[in-house]
């Protein structure tokens, strides 16, 4: 039976002590789960809103919301669920929820199959990160979890990067159903190592935790340092949203600049997130907060300027660097607050905050900018962020005195 311990053999370091390795198999293996189900994830999400479409008015949008709705609610049990099953069984219920359902897609799909099938993947994907986080926090030694959290968000944001615009092209050269089976099969992927994965604890401590605690989320969330910690993250996600959606439609931007703007906040978040880890590690992550929620507020005030191409460039890789130094620095932070066997409550606490913001900050947006205009709204965007800062540099100023 695979424990959630690394067993690999360690490397030597200079002074002929162990030193703690990152990757071990089980590892490995859970980044392969994440990778495959977010890759299955934005392979489709681009497609399914058309085929709506076509199916009926407002369809589009619809399947979005539901598909973001289903995420929702497994993040809110996941952690109820992970103490009373064990996180391999949690890991495969995932990825069969996220995959075998697309199969039942085809281009005529009616709108009700759609929207069924999008709650039940929604409900796959969200399993499938939180029980990935979780493992991959329990799996890390503690003196370089930061390290390898910034690695895990390596692996977790490139299929944005990847696999989104593959989608489109593939259903663009190939038609719906090459897209829908490549979905399905890199949802189904990480069951060939089913024999490996990590997961299989013991059911009486499960059992005991989950009598002892019934409700591990709701009791995070009455942990003033928790929710203190998601509502710092959502405030960047928040903005992170905004700008996905938003940059594209921004008057004076023009379609290939947006492009450029989102590639270069999605690499500069990617790199910064594993810097993020390796700094946090030596010097504490709590400091990380204040100065990076700063960067990120500070950058989108380059929107003032969107027919120039240089401020738009600098200032979404900017956003990108703070988003990333956020998104690591929180993460461990939530990690680092909870005993191990909680690390399911701090998962789904951290991926609940990522959805809610990033999916409630265009909704708002979308209601001030018909009366602010674009500069001025994403301004705005940039003052929440800077709301959250005295929050965060309260929260180092306490890690330092406690040090």
């Amino acid at each position: 039976m695979t424990t959630l311990t690394q067993t690999d053999p360690q490397p030597q370091t200079g002074t002929g002590q162990a030193a703690a390795r990152i990757v071990s198999r089980p590892l490995a293996l859970v980044f392969l789960a994440e990778f495959c189900a977010l890759s299955s994830f934005y392979l489709l999400v681009s497609v399914t809103p058309v085929y709506a479409a076509t199916a009926g008015s407002g369809g589009a949008g619809l399947v979005t919301g539901v598909l973001l709705a289903g995420t929702v609610v497994a993040e809110l049990a996941s952690a109820v669920v992970m103490r009373r099953f064990a996180h391999r069984s949690v890991l495969v219920a995932g990825a069969l929820l996220l995959g075998v359902p697309a199969l039942l897609l085809h281009p005529g799909s009616a709108l009700g199959v759609i929207v069924a099938v999008s709650l039940v993947r929604g409900i796959g994907f969200g399993l499938s990160t939180v029980v990935a986080g979780a493992l991959t926090a329990m799996l890390l030694p503690p003196e370089r979890r930061g390290e390898g959290l910034g690695l895990y968000g390596v692996v977790a944001t490139a299929p944005g990067i990847v696999a989104l615009p593959l989608g489109v092209w593939l259903a663009g050269h190939f038609g719906g159903s090459v897209v829908i089976l490549a979905t399905a099969v890199t949802a189904l992927v990480p069951l060939a190592g089913l024999p490996w994965l990590p997961g299989g604890e013991d059911r009486g401590a499960r059992e005991a935790a989950a009598d002892a605690q019934p409700t591990p989320l709701l009791e995070s969330i009455r942990r003033s340092g928790q929710i203190r910690l998601a509502l710092i993250f959502a405030s960047t996600t928040v903005a992170a949203g905004i700008v996905v959606s938003f940059l594209p439609l921004a008057a004076g931007v023009s379609g290939g600049l947006a492009a450029a703007g989102l590639l270069a906040q999605s690499l500069t978040a990617t790199v910064s997130r594993w810097w993020a880890g390796r700094f946090g590690d030596r010097h504490g992550h709590a400091r990380l907060l204040a100065p990076s929620l700063l960067l990120s507020a500070l950058a989108l005030g380059a929107m003032l300027w969107p027919t120039s191409a240089v401020a738009v460039l600098v200032g979404m890789s900017l956003f990108g660097v703070g988003f990333g130094i956020v998104q690591n620095a929180t993460f461990a932070l939530m990690i680092e607050r909870m005993p191990s066997a909680e690390a399911g409550t701090a998962s789904a606490l951290w991926n609940l905050a990522f959805d809610a913001g990033y999916g409630a900050g265009p909704a708002a947006f979308g209601l001030v900018v018909g009366h602010t205009g674009y500069p001025a709204a994403f301004i705005m965007t940039g003052a929440v962020m800077l709301a959250a800062v005295p929050a965060a540099g309260s929260r180092a100023g306490r890690t330092t005195r406690r040090a």
